[in-house]
């Protein structure tokens, strides 16, 4: 299997490449030249598999210039029991009779993040390896809040890389800042930016397609690469997790093989429920895609309309992993159902840029509407739903699942739609124990806590167990104060790299 670049249909590279480079050199985003088919007797047949054997097998389909005993050593070193506390890595939640919850929170980080970044930096180091390059690595990072952590985690001290992380200054939550500005590890640099997220992930893309910056930093035997989404190589894993959750399902005796689910994903930048959308383009049964946002429904606008526009006002809302207006991964659902149409997608990307919209042709709009559906929920609606959740079901939830229970419980009613879905629960509720506590108990038990207090209140109150990972925090020295303005961004790449 070889790798077109969104923008370029002559672009034409292994995987490894692929996931070494993380963008193409045009702007682009690396996407598989076709999608590989898997049976309902071959899912039947992964249901009593561990995830580890489940991974091996998806991955492989898509990483073809890999052995299989690379893939094996990569998912080994990355999904365990001592990282992730359960066997199961992506356990399956059953809410009631028709919502089931993946958690997929289990892992160091306490966010989805981790099932890719877990493993992404054994995937790099195996590419490098495989591409006889002898350069260092050198990952640039633009965060929302939970890939910046997971990325910084997961290649703490990896020989051969470096990494650096941009967040918006106001833009993260208080455990998230802490997260990033407490990391540990040789490699890594860790800066806010004066700007939301859409800033910094721009900057980072700026820099990746400065050629005349990256020829200098060759000639030096640095080579950039990209732990975002937009990394093919971040990606494909999250493929492997809709997978196991049906096979969970399955091997539950909770649906019948062949049985259709729909699946309803909390995203801002489009990753999480492209991964689903590429399973059921796989054959994985699944009916239609939900895409739940917050008040910044750039989405939802989008899927209901056929017009992306981003000028509109950004909100920073309790749920910031999805503060997002720009969201990279659409450009791969476009290359796809355009018929990959390199031409055409580069013409909406480049519309994008010089006037902040696009609309789609009817075609493409059509095809979108054939299997996703759209909703949000603002900040009031998100609080209520984390508030009604726990006493119905004494269950907590933070606020981004949050998000995507209420858009599911909308689109149901709104359509009928009985059939089974998974909920993809994407955080922890100790990753925003202050929105969540707010949202049960109210502000006042609250005040003047600080972050830890509200960790030992949110477990003491619902009795669950802080994540040792966050508990840890307390002790930890602050070692990145750095904030930057948005144009300067190159510049504290240049001081970091020296």
């Amino acid at each position: 299997m070889k790798y077109n670049s969104t923008r370029d249909n002559s672009v034409s590279v292994a995987s490894a490449e692929a996931i070494v480079k993380g963008l193409s050199s045009e702007g682009g985003l690396y996407i598989p030249d076709g999608i590989p088919a898997v049976s309902i007797d071959e899912i039947e047949a992964m249901a009593p598999m561990s995830y580890t054997e489940r991974a091996q097998k998806i991955l492989g389909l898509f990483l073809t210039d890999f052995k299989a005993g690379e893939i094996e050593d990569c998912v080994n070193k990355a999904y365990t029991k001592a990282k992730f506390g359960t066997n199961s890595i992506a356990p399956v939640y059953k809410l009631d009779k028709n919502r089931y919850v993946l958690e997929l929170w289990h892992g160091p980080t306490c966010a989805f993040k981790d099932m890719a970044l877990q493993i992404l930096p054994h995937l790099l180091t195996t590419s490098v390896k495989k591409l006889g390059m002898n350069k260092e690595i050198v990952i640039l990072v633009a965060t929302s809040g939970d890939t910046g952590k997971a990325a910084l985690e997961g290649f703490k001290d990896v020989e051969g890389t470096k990494i650096i992380v941009f967040y918006p200054e106001n833009g993260v939550s208080g455990i998230q800042r802490l997260q990033m500005c407490t990391q540990e590890g040789g490699n890594v640099f860790v800066s806010a930016v004066n700007g939301n997220f859409d800033d910094a992930q721009t900057g980072v893309k700026e820099i990746f397609t400065d050629k005349a910056y990256n020829d200098a930093l060759e000639e030096k035997g640095i080579s950039l690469s990209s732990a975002n989404s937009i990394n093919w190589g971040r990606l494909v894993p999250q493929i492997v997790y809709y997978f196991s959750a049906y096979c969970d399902m399955l091997a539950a005796e909770e649906i019948k093989a062949g049985e259709q689910v729909n699946v309803c994903v909390p995203t801002g930048n489009f990753g999480n429920i492209l991964a689903a959308y590429y399973a059921k383009r796989m054959g994985l049964p699944i009916k239609t895609l939900i895409c739940a946002s917050n008040a910044n429904n750039v989405l939802t606008d989008f899927i209901n309309t056929g017009t992306y526009d981003r000028n509109r006002d950004f909100y920073t809302t309790i749920s910031p992993s999805m503060d997002i207006l720009i969201s990279s991964n659409l450009e791969r659902l476009l290359y796809l159902l355009s018929g990959r149409d390199a031409q055409k997608v580069k013409g909406y990307m480049d519309e994008l840029k010089a006037t902040g919209k696009y609309t789609v042709s009817e075609d493409i709009f059509a095809a979108v509407r054939e299997t996703f559906r759209a909703g949000y929920a603002d900040d009031g609606k998100c609080r209520e739903t984390i508030k009604r959740i726990e006493s119905e079901f004494g269950y907590v939830i933070d606020p981004h699942t949050s998000v995507a229970v209420a858009v599911h419980e909308e689109y149901a009613a709104q359509t009928g739609d009985e059939t089974k879905t998974i909920i993809a629960s994407t955080a922890s509720p100790f990753k925003f124990n202050g929105d969540v506590l707010t949202a049960i108990l109210g502000s006042e038990e609250l005040e003047d806590k600080d972050e830890f207090e509200l960790l030992r209140l949110l477990s003491q109150r619902f009795s669950l167990t802080v994540p040792p990972s966050l508990g840890a925090l307390e002790d930890k020295e602050v070692r990145f104060e750095t904030v930057c303005a948005k144009s300067m961004m190159k510049a504290v790449v240049n001081e970091f790299l020296g």
